[in-house]
């Protein structure tokens, strides 16, 4: 280890204080509007505490607390559930955390950016992975933080060290955030290019009613038909909304039935050139099946249309898609919890239908854009994981003694 270096345990420079577990715990019927901030774990943000979205509790009910009460420079970390996020709380000065929280008090002999920047590194991570219990739902003690091991340098080595990585991560949460808008601009381009060619209609489009341009337009099992046992690990793929990412099916492994009850059902089993479309939820979400999905399971959630000769597929979907459709799909869908569609809706629906030549032109260029879309998107993510490389390197070396 560096000369002046110090291994020791957080208990060693760091005291610990849990929320008050007892009788005096604000239930969820005790937190109110305004008040004293009460802190959980969805708070915790990279930048500190959320303020803008805390949770209250009266004066009366904080002065009943035992403990869990934050000073201004504390930072807190989370034993449950989100194990392992932290956050500083600054320079709030009063508030009181949920039961998954923990305080943590830095000490004289440690500054508390240096920890912060410990409980962001693989060393603090590694260290989650050897105290931490249960399986379910791991969990963290206080004490068992308190045995973390954590390099100390001298106090002067330690700000320059913070020093050398705020001036880095500056720079790298720049970049993220300037690759970031270059990923969200790319897919924006191909979005806009469907928006223009779905409103600027050229010579001979024509509107149709869906039901028009549909042999027919089928809703999924009801969930009645489903029961827990026709439910497997390894076995037929549901389709659901939640399946329909970026106009392609998603299976999931949660939701696949045996080749049973596919079989019973088979009036819902998909072909090639099916259009699955969310009934409820994230309307405009849809997908056209192919043969890999072929011989898969409409779901409970879903409709799924065979379209006559007159409208392409890959068209169909693009349009359906595309943000201005959904709009109109929004405006009139039914149900005030959740946005829902049903088969009255959708025969009515009126689409712009070009020539189904123009259409095959249509979508020859989006694939051509969308294939360029695709590569940029691929160039981002590869920056945004070779910035998130550097930062764990830059912490290495950081509690390495390497800066």
């Amino acid at each position: 280890m560096k000369s002046g270096w110090q291994t020791k345990t957080l208990g060693d420079v760091c005291s610990f204080e849990n929320g008050d577990r007892g009788t005096n715990y604000p239930s969820r019927a005790a937190q109110t509007a305004c008040g004293i901030p009460f802190i959980n774990a969805g708070h915790l943000t990279d930048n500190g505490i959320d303020i803008e979205n805390l949770n209250f509790i009266p004066r009366e009910r904080f002065d009943l607390l035992t403990n869990g009460k934050i000073r201004s420079g504390d930072i807190l970390f989370c034993l449950r559930g989100s194990l392992g996020k932290f956050a500083s709380v600054g320079t709030m000065s009063e508030g009181a955390i949920a039961s998954s929280l923990v305080i943590v008090r830095p000490r004289e002999s440690v500054s508390d950016r240096f920890l912060l920047a410990y409980f962001q590194s693989d060393l603090c991570a590694d260290m989650i992975e050897r105290f931490k219990n249960g399986a379910a739902q791991p969990n963290l003690s206080a004490q068992s933080l308190a045995n973390f091991a954590i390099p100390v340098p001298p106090l002067p080595e330690q700000h320059r060290i913070v020093g050398i990585l705020d001036e880095a991560f500056e720079g790298i949460a720049t970049a993220k955030a300037n690759a970031e808008q270059n990923l969200r601009n790319a897919r924006a381009i191909f979005d806009r290019h469907l928006e223009s060619v779905f409103t600027q209609r050229g010579d001979g489009w024509v509107d149709k009613r869906l039901g028009d341009v549909a042999e027919s337009i089928s809703t999924g099992p009801f969930g009645t038909m489903l029961h827990k046992s026709d439910y497997v690990a390894d076995g037929i793929p549901l389709v659901n909304p939640m399946n329909m990412v970026d106009f392609a099916i998603i299976p999931s492994s949660r939701m696949m039935v045996t080749a049973k009850t596919r079989d019973r059902l088979s009036v819902y089993v998909l072909k090639v050139g099916d259009v699955v479309i969310a009934r409820r939820g994230e309307l405009g979400r849809c997908a056209l099946v192919t043969d890999r999905e072929a011989g898969w399971l409409c779901g409970t959630g879903s409709f799924f249309l065979r379209l006559s000769r007159v409208m392409d597929g890959e068209f169909f979907v693009a349009l359906f898609g595309s943000k201005p459709f959904v709009k109109r799909l929004e405006a009139n869908s039914v149900g005030t919890t959740m946005s829902s569609l049903n088969h009255g809706i959708l025969n009515e629906l009126v689409l712009p239908v070009p020539p189904l030549s123009e259409q095959h032109s249509i979508m020859t260029r989006a694939r051509t854009l969308l294939a360029e879309t695709e590569r940029l998107r691929s160039v981002y993510e590869r920056k945004l994981a070779a910035l998130d490389e550097l930062k764990k390197s830059l912490l290495h070396q950081a509690f390495a003694g390497e800066l």
